[in-house]
Parts: structure tokens; C-alpha cells; sequence
């Protein structure tokens, strides 16, 4: 699979960037037909708080499933994403298992 990592108005550093490509290959796991994987980190500035927004999308054969979530660090929005894209995926895989029975 491959990771596209896209980070607006800041340079993530390879640290960051590892952290995400070993998060999604986990993904494999569950699903092998997994095309490419966008990922796009973002930082909000609302007020004193600046959250760390992660975007994920995987690309599966005949669709798009994507996960965006707000947290303190980049680590945990990741995290929190690419667990949400885990359930999402494993959905997506019953259906194609119902559609082929």
C-alpha cells in the first residue's frame, strides 16, 4: 500500500511521518486489497487552543472510506482515526463478503 502524507502550514518530521506509514500498513491486517492511503494533517488555530487535526482516506477497490479527528498532539488524532478507519474497513469487507454469497 501505498501512504501519501500531506501536512498544511507546517513540516512534519520524519518521526511523525513513520508513526502514520506504521499505523496504516497495520491496516493490511484486515483488509489486503488496499489501494493507497491519503493522509492530510492539518493545524487549528481556535483561540488558545491549537488542535491537531489527522484526515485519513484509504482507497478500497469501488470506494473511498475516510476518518477525520481533532486531538492535542498529531499521535492521538492518528490513532483515533485510523481506528475508526479499522471499523469502517471491517464493515466494508462483510459487505463484500455478502455481496459474493
Amino acid at each position: 500500500m501505498k501512504v501519501h502524507t500531506e501536512s498544511v502550514s507546517f513540516k512534519a518530521d520524519q518521526k511523525l511521518i513513520d508513526f502514520i506509514e506504521q499505523k496504516l500498513q497495520k491496516m493490511e491486517k484486515y483488509f489486503d486489497r488496499i489501494i493507497e492511503a491519503h493522509v492530510t494533517l492539518k493545524l487549528e488555530n481556535s483561540g488558545q487552543i491549537k488542535d491537531k487535526i489527522a484526515e485519513l482516506r484509504l482507497s478500497v477497490p469501488g470506494d473511498t472510506l475516510v476518518a477525520k479527528e481533532s486531538a492535542k498532539t498529531f499521535e492521538s488524532s492518528v490513532d483515533s482515526a485510523a481506528s475508526a478507519l479499522r471499523r469502517q474497513l471491517l464493515k466494508y469487507k462483510d459487505r463484500l463478503r455478502e455481496q459474493t454469497s
